[in-house]
C-alpha cells in the first residue's frame, strides 16, 4: 500500500497558472496549509503567452460577432483576428452557436454586469499581491492603446468607448499628432486610437506569476511537480499520486485552465469548454527604437508588447483542438504588418509560443463548487482574462471556501448553470 507523500493538507489547488497561484495565497492569508500541484513550474502553461494587460478596461466580454460579413471573413479563414482549422469545425459548431446565442446585445450586457465585480477589482487586487511580493514596481500603469488606420474604424472605436462612460472607464482619444507623442517609433498611417487608462500592465507575465509563487512558498506554501489529473476521491477528502506515494487534503480546487476537462468529465459533470489557442513570438527592436505601451493594430489583428525578452507580437484566436500541433500561421501573417509600424530586428525565438485560452460559451467562469462531490471546488473557463482576474478570482473563491461573505455575488460563475 502507498504511504502519504506529506502530511495532509487542508486543500490541494491543482494548477499552478496565475489563478491556481492566486487561490493558493489567499487560501493561506485565511489559515489554510496549501499543496499547490502541477506537472510544470508556475506560470509555464497558458499564464505564459499572452500580452501582459491587466485589463481594467474589458467591462464588455469579448462576444460573438453578429453580422454576416464578418461571419463569413472569419469562417473563410480571410482575417487575422480569427482562423479555424476545418477538420475541428464540426467538433465546434455546438460550442459556436450557443456562443453566438450568448452574444446578442442583451446577453451580452448581461455578462458585462456579471463580470463587473471581477473586472473593477483586478486591478487592486493586482497591486494588494505585488505589494506582499515586494514587485510593485513591476506594474506600469499607463494603459495600452488601441490604433485604428481608417477613419471609419476610429469612429466605431469612439462610439464603443463612449459606450463604457457608465462603467467609470477611463480614456482619451488620439489623433495622429497624438499617437505620435506618445510613441515616437511608431510609424504607418493611423487615423487615431483610443488610449485606455485604466489597465496596468507587465513586461513578463509568466513572471509575474513565479513572484507570486515565491511569496506563497516564502510564507510556508509547498509546490508539487506531480500529474493534478490523478486526482480521486477518499474517504477523507481529496488524494493525488506523487513521488510513488499519495498526497491527501479535506478538499480540492481545480483550477487547471484548458485541462481541468480531464478531472469535472471523468466525474460526471458536462461543461461547454473550448480552447481558443494564441501564439506569440519575440522580436529585437531594431536599432535605439523604444516601444512604450502595448499598441493593437485593430484592423491588421495583432498586438506588439514591450516584454523583458523584446517586442512581443502576439495573435488573435485559432479555433483548434487542444492538443493538435501548432500552426502559427497568424504570426507569419501579421509579423509583416508589425514591420511596417515598428521598427524590428530578428527574432528571438526560432518557433512561436503557443497556448490556450479556456473558453465558455456565456462568458463568464466557472467559480464555486462541484455540485455533486464535497470539498472539490472548481475555478477555470477565464476566456481571454486569466491574468487580468486571476488574483480577484483567488480571493472570491478563498472567501466562499471559508465561509467569509464574498466581495461579489458567486451565483452568475456556479457549475450548476451547465446543467
Amino acid at each position: 500500500m502507498p504511504q502519504s507523500a506529506s502530511p495532509a493538507k487542508d486543500v490541494l489547488v491543482l494548477g499552478a497558472g496565475i489563478v491556481g497561484v492566486s487561490i493558493a495565497l489567499h487560501l493561506q492569508k485565511r489559515g489554510k496549509t496549501v499543496l499547490l500541484v502541477d506537472r510544470r513550474a508556475p506560470g509555464e502553461e497558458t499564464s505564459h503567452g499572452n500580452a501582459g494587460l491587466i485589463e481594467r478596461a474589458s467591462v464588455i466580454p469579448y462576444g460573438c460577432p453578429r453580422d454576416i460579413a464578418t461571419l463569413l471573413k472569419y469562417a473563410t479563414n480571410r482575417s487575422a483576428d480569427v482562423r479555424f482549422r476545418w477538420t475541428f469545425l464540426p467538433t465546434l459548431l455546438p460550442w459556436i452557436a450557443r456562443f453566438w446565442f450568448e452574444s446578442s446585445s442583451r446577453r451580452l450586457r448581461r455578462a458585462a454586469v456579471d463580470m463587473l465585480p471581477l473586472i473593477e477589482r483586478s486591478v487592486v487586487e493586482h497591486r494588494e499581491l505585488m505589494d506582499e511580493a515586494g514587485i510593485l514596481s513591476k506594474a506600469r500603469h499607463s494603459g495600452w492603446i488601441e490604433a485604428y488606420r481608417t477613419e471609419k474604424a476610429f469612429a466605431a472605436a469612439k462610439l464603443a468607448a463612449r459606450a463604457l462612460d457608465e462603467f467609470g472607464i477611463r480614456y482619451e482619444f488620439l489623433g495622429p499628432p497624438d499617437l505620435a507623442a506618445r510613441e515616437p517609433h511608431l510609424a504607418g498611417r493611423f487615423a487615431g486610437a483610443v488610449h485606455w487608462l485604466d489597465p496596468a500592465t507587465v513586461a513578463d507575465p509568466g513572471g509575474l506569476v513565479k513572484d507570486y509563487a515565491g511569496l506563497f512558498v516564502r510564507k510556508g506554501g509547498e509546490i508539487l511537480k506531480a500529474d493534478a489529473t490523478t486526482l480521486v476521491q477518499d474517504k477523507n477528502g481529496w488524494s493525488i499520486r506523487a513521488n510513488g506515494g499519495v498526497v491527501h487534503a479535506r478538499e480540492a480546487v481545480v483550477a487547471l485552465g484548458p485541462w481541468s476537462d480531464a478531472i469535472y468529465g471523468r466525474l460526471g459533470y458536462r461543461v461547454p469548454l473550448a480552447v481558443k489557442r494564441g501564439y506569440h513570438v519575440h522580436i529585437e527592436p531594431a536599432g535605439e527604437a523604444v516601444l512604450n505601451h502595448p499598441i493593437v493594430d485593430a484592423e491588421r489583428g495583432y498586438l506588439l508588447a514591450p516584454m523583458t525578452k523584446g517586442i512581443r507580437l502576439t495573435t488573435g484566436i485559432e479555433f483548434a483542438s487542444r492538443d493538435e500541433a501548432p500552426t502559427p500561421v497568424q504570426i507569419d501573417q501579421t509579423e509583416p504588418h508589425a514591420r511596417t509600424i515598428f521598427p524590428l530586428g530578428r527574432r528571438v525565438e526560432a518557433t512561436p509560443w503557443m497556448g490556450a485560452r479556456p473558453c465558455l460559451p456565456d462568458m463568464r467562469p466557472i467559480i464555486g463548487p462541484a455540485p455533486r462531490h464535497r470539498g472539490l471546488w472548481f475555478a477555470f473557463g477565464h476566456n481571454h482574462h486569466g491574468l487580468t482576474l486571476g488574483p480577484a478570482t483567488g480571493r472570491l473563491l478563498a472567501e466562499m471556501m471559508t465561509g467569509e461573505t464574498p466581495f461579489a455575488d458567486p451565483s452568475p460563475y456556479v457549475m450548476s448553470r451547465f446543467g
